[in-house]
């Protein structure tokens, strides 16, 4: 009898979040205060991390911006993390060296690992709190070519879900996440990047993307926003026609095949 009334349960509690998520679409959400919040960047010297500071610092923020070469040792509580730090080296699989597969995990997903565990203490004492963990596109469909990169950012999306499961589990309801995912953006870190059917972001159009979903807590964040409804058709497609439209994406960048660079 207790099965029938927690499906019955959790039929309602479907229909319920499909019509509250029908509703967001129309209805602008809520946008929270990040005023005084102490906020913790890393791979701020540049790019996505370099703009998503200044998106925070207009809305008065307390910024701590953490780079490769500098790190700020006093800063009190933290209590927004962007875990923006990221490496990529585009090459197959035989050409990438040892140290640049280890590199790239190091910083594309151990990296939040550790500095989530560092901060984490004060937050949970507090019930208070942001993590957010820069993924990608890649982190949800693959490219050849970066065979490190995709696998990192599968890690990193799955870092995202089971720490939003681990604290809904724990009752920790005030510290949130934010994962965003955007397609190729013009960092510098792939060198002359193009597709047919997706842009080439600019690192500020992402980081407006991010800074909007952070204060309407926003758990996944899409950049285009319409690539949630791609990946979603995605899973449903044979694979006959999933290669069909990777042919059509022509995804072009500068990378290291057969020990030689070449646009792939």
């Amino acid at each position: 009898m207790n099965i029938i009334l927690d499906l019955l349960l959790l039929l309602i509690i479907i229909i319920y979040s499909y019509l509250e998520s029908l509703v967001k679409v129309f209805i602008p959400q809520r946008r929270k205060s990040v005023a005084g919040e102490i906020v913790l960047i890393t791979g701020a010297g540049h790019g996505i991390g370099r703009h998503t500071a200044y998106e925070f610092a207009k809305r008065k923020s307390r910024l701590v911006l953490w780079d490769i070469n500098k790190v700020k040792k006093e800063v009190g509580d933290v209590t927004i993390v962007v875990n923006n730090a990221g490496t990529i080296y585009p090459a197959d699989l035989l050409s990438t060296k040892d140290e640049e597969i280890t590199k790239t995990f190091e910083v594309n997903i151990l990296g939040h690992f550790w500095i989530t565990k560092a901060l984490l203490p004060a937050m949970m004492q507090r019930n208070h709190g942001h993590i957010v963990t820069v993924a990608s596109v890649c982190g949800h469909g693959v490219i050849p070519y970066i065979i490190p990169y995709c696998s990192s950012k599968f890690a990193a999306v799955g870092f995202h879900r089971a720490l939003t499961s681990e604290f809904e589990a724990l009752g920790k309801t005030g510290i949130k996440t934010s994962c965003v995912c955007p397609v190729f953006v013009n960092t510098g870190f792939t060198k002359n990047p193009s597709t047919r059917l997706f842009p080439v972001l600019e690192t500020n159009e992402v980081a407006r993307s991010l800074i909007d979903g952070i204060l309407t807590n926003k758990k996944m964040i899409f950049v285009p926003s319409y690539l949630n409804i791609f990946l979603t058709l995605e899973k449903f497609l044979p694979e006959r026609a999933l290669a069909a439209i990777n042919h059509v994406q022509d995804i072009q960048f500068e990378a290291v095949v057969g020990h030689k660079t070449k646009m792939k």
